[in-house]
C-alpha cells in the first residue's frame, strides 16, 4: 500500500517507522484562521532567522578578551588597544563580505524575537488562551520570553563595545547587591574582578549553545501542546468548545505558513539592509574608566533599569553586611515579584473565579473586565518603568528638569497602573452594555416614529442571527459562594478564612460585569420591539421578517 501512495525513498521509511499513519492524521489537522495567530508564527520565524545568521557570525566571531592592536579597515580605530572579540566585531562589519548585513538581521531579528513573544503572550493574556487545560503551555511560552531576554541581553554584550560594557557594569553592579553571595557570583560570572578575562568566552557559550537549546526545546514542547490540546478559536458562528473552524495544515495552512516565513525574513533582511542597528565603532572598545553618553540598553530591558533609576539611594549595615535598597528592591525583588505574579497568572485566576472548565473558545476582552483591567495596568506599570529607563534623554529631549522627570514618574508608577485599571475596566463594561443593547433592541436606524398618544421613537433594525451568535457565545459569570461556617454536624468548615477571602476577590473580579442576556429576556425584548423591514448596517444590509416589514409599512 505505502508503495502505491508513496515515493520510493518516502515508501521505505513508512514501512519501517509508520510515518504514512502518522502524516495523514496530523497533516489534515485544522487549525483557525485569524491575524492575531500570526504573532507567534513571527516569534518562531525570527527565532530561525537568528539561528541562521547566527551561525554565520560564529564563523568570525572570536570570542577572546585577548589583548590585541587593531590594524584592520575601520582608520579611526587602526592602533587602538582592544579584545579580540570587539576587533573580531570590526572585521564582520567592515571586512567579510556581508558580515555587516548578517549583524544587523541578526540584530533585528532578535529584537523582533522579544517583541513578538510579549504581543502574542499579550493576546493570549486578553483573550483567556491560558485556561484549562493550557496553563502549562502560559508558564512555557512565559518561559521563552523570560529566556529571549537574558538570551538577547548576553548577545549585546559580547562585541565588548563601550556600550555593552557599560551595560554589563550596571549588571555587576546589580549582581554585587545580593547579600552575602553577591561578591561570589560576580567572580563566578566574571572570572574574576570586573571585567575579568572569560566573560565573554562564558557568554558566548551560554548564547551559542545552552539557552537556543533551552529555547528550542520549549518551542517543541509548546507547539506539541498547541497541537495535542487544538488550536483556540475566537467565538462566531459554528464555532462551539468541541470543534475547530479552519483550514487543515495541508496543504492550504503549510502554504499560507510558508509564504508567511518569507514575509518575515524579507521584512528583516530589508530592516538589516537599510536600517543602522547598534554600531559598535562608533563607541569603541570598552575600557571601565569610561562611560558612553546617553547610553540605553536594548529596549527590552529598558524597564529593568528604569527600575534601578527611579530607586531613591539608601543603604543599611548589619553585621558588618551592608544591604544596598536602592539596588535590592528594584534589581532584584521587583523584577522577580513581577515575573512570578505574570507566570502564575493562570492559576491564580482559576483560584478566584473558581473555573475548572477546559476552554477552546477566546474571550472578548470587553466581556472579561477586571482581567482586561489588570493587563491594561500590567502595561502601564511597564510602560513607566522603559520610560524611566531614559529619563535622562527624556529631560534633554523636551528640555525639562532630570529631578521633575523622576518623581513624576516615582509618582506615576504607584497611581498610573491603578487609573489604567479602573480607566480600562470601566470601558469594558460600557462596550458589554452596548452589546447588551445591540443584541435585545438591535440597530438603531434613524426612522423617527410617532406613536397614536405623541411619543416618538426611534425603529430599530434587529442584528444578524450570526452577530447574535457572536455576543452570546459566552458564558454567564457568578461569583463564588462561600458555604456554611459549620457542616450539618456542627464541624467548623476548615480554612474558612482563605474561603472568605476568595469570596471577596471574586465578587471584586466580577463586580459590575454585564451578564449576557438570557433566552427570555431577548425573546421579550424583540416581542416589544419596533422594526423596519432593512437596514444598512456595519454587518451589510439586515433583511428583516416580512410581517414585520408589512407592519412597518402599513403604520406609515
Amino acid at each position: 500500500m505505502a508503495t502505491k501512495e508513496f515515493p520510493p525513498p518516502v515508501a521505505w521509511l513508512d514501512d519501517r517507522l509508520g510515518i504514512g499513519k502518522i502524516g495523514r492524521k496530523n497533516l489534515r489537522k485544522v487549525f483557525p484562521d485569524h491575524w492575531s495567530f500570526m504573532l507567534g508564527e513571527i516569534a518562531l520565524y525570527s527565532f530561525i532567522i537568528l539561528i541562521l545568521t547566527g551561525v554565520f557570525l560564529t564563523f568570525w566571531f572570536q570570542p577572546s578578551m585577548a589583548n590585541i592592536q587593531y590594524q584592520g579597515s575601520y582608520s579611526l580605530l587602526k592602533g587602538v588597544q582592544m579584545s579580540e572579540a570587539y576587533a573580531s566585531t570590526l572585521d564582520l562589519s567592515f571586512d567579510v563580505r556581508g558580515g555587516l548585513l548578517m549583524r544587523q538581521i541578526h540584530h533585528w531579528a532578535a529584537v523582533l524575537f522579544v517583541a513578538a513573544m510579549m504581543v502574542h503572550l499579550l493576546r493570549i493574556f486578553f483573550t483567556g488562551a491560558f485556561r484549562k487545560p493550557r496553563e502549562l503551555n502560559w508558564v512555557i511560552g512565559f518561559g521563552m520570553l523570560f529566556l529571549g531576554i537574558v538570551e538577547g541581553f548576553i548577545g549585546y554584550g559580547l562585541p565588548d563595545d563601550l556600550l555593552s560594557g557599560t551595560g554589563l557594569r550596571i549588571t555587576q553592579g546589580m549582581i554585587q547587591a545580593s547579600p552575602v553571595i553577591g561578591t561570589y557570583l560576580t567572580f563566578f560570572i566574571f572570572g574574576g574582578e570586573f571585567p575579568g578575562d572569560e566573560f565573554v568566552s562564558r557568554f558566548f557559550t551560554v548564547h551559542v549553545l545552552l539557552i537556543p537549546g533551552l529555547i528550542l526545546a520549549l518551542v517543541t514542547a509548546h507547539l506539541f501542546l498547541v497541537v495535542y490540546h487544538k488550536h483556540t478559536q475566537y467565538p462566531g458562528p459554528g464555532r462551539t468548545e468541541k470543534n475547530v473552524v479552519g483550514y487543515p495544515l495541508m496543504p492550504v495552512y503549510m502554504a499560507k505558513a510558508g509564504g508567511f516565513f518569507f514575509v518575515v525574513f524579507g521584512i528583516t533582511a530589508l530592516m538589516g539592509a537599510l536600517l543602522q542597528i547598534n554600531p559598535v565603532w562608533l563607541y569603541g572598545p570598552y575600557n571601565p574608566a569610561e562611560v558612553t553618553a546617553g547610553s540605553q540598553p536594548d529596549w527590552y530591558m529598558g524597564w529593568l533599569e528604569g527600575s534601578v533609576r527611579l530607586m531613591p539611594g539608601f543603604e543599611s549595615n548589619f553585621w558588618g553586611i551592608t544591604l544596598s535598597w536602592n539596588l535590592i528592591i528594584p534589581a532584584l525583588l521587583i523584577p522577580p515579584l513581577f515575573v512570578t505574579v505574570v507566570a502564575l497568572y493562570p492559576f491564580i485566576e482559576q483560584w478566584v473565579t473558581g473555573d475548572k472548565r477546559e476552554h477552546h473558545l477566546l474571550d472578548r476582552p470587553r466581556n472579561m473586565p477586571t482581567r482586561t483591567g489588570i493587563g491594561a495596568a500590567f502595561i502601564t506599570f511597564y510602560a513607566l518603568l522603559w520610560i524611566a529607563g531614559g529619563n535622562d534623554l527624556v529631560a534633554t529631549h523636551f528640555n525639562l528638569s532630570l529631578n521633575s522627570v523622576t518623581w513624576f514618574l516615582r509618582i506615576a508608577i504607584f497611581l498610573g497602573p491603578v487609573l489604567a485599571f479602573w480607566v480600562t475596566r470601566r470601558i469594558a463594561i460600557s462596550l458589554q452594555r452596548a452589546d447588551t443593547e445591540r443584541l435585545l433592541h438591535g440597530l438603531e436606524t434613524g426612522v423617527i416614529m410617532r406613536l397614536p398618544h405623541g411619543e416618538y421613537v426611534e425603529k430599530h433594525a434587529p442584528i444578524s442571527k450570526y452577530e447574535a451568535y457572536t455576543l452570546t457565545a459566552r458564558e454567564r459569570q457568578m461569583p463564588l459562594e462561600i458555604g456554611p461556617e459549620t457542616d450539618e454536624n456542627g464541624v467548623a468548615a476548615p480554612h474558612r478564612g482563605l474561603q472568605k477571602i476568595r469570596a471577596r476577590l471574586s465578587r471584586f473580579y466580577f463586580a459590575d460585569a454585564i451578564q449576557k442576556p438570557t433566552v427570555a429576556e431577548i425573546e421579550d425584548a424583540h416581542a416589544h420591539a419596533e422594526h423596519v423591514d432593512s437596514v444598512e448596517s456595519p454587518v451589510g444590509t439586515v433583511e428583516l421578517d416580512p410581517n414585520i416589514a408589512r407592519k412597518v409599512i402599513d403604520e406609515h
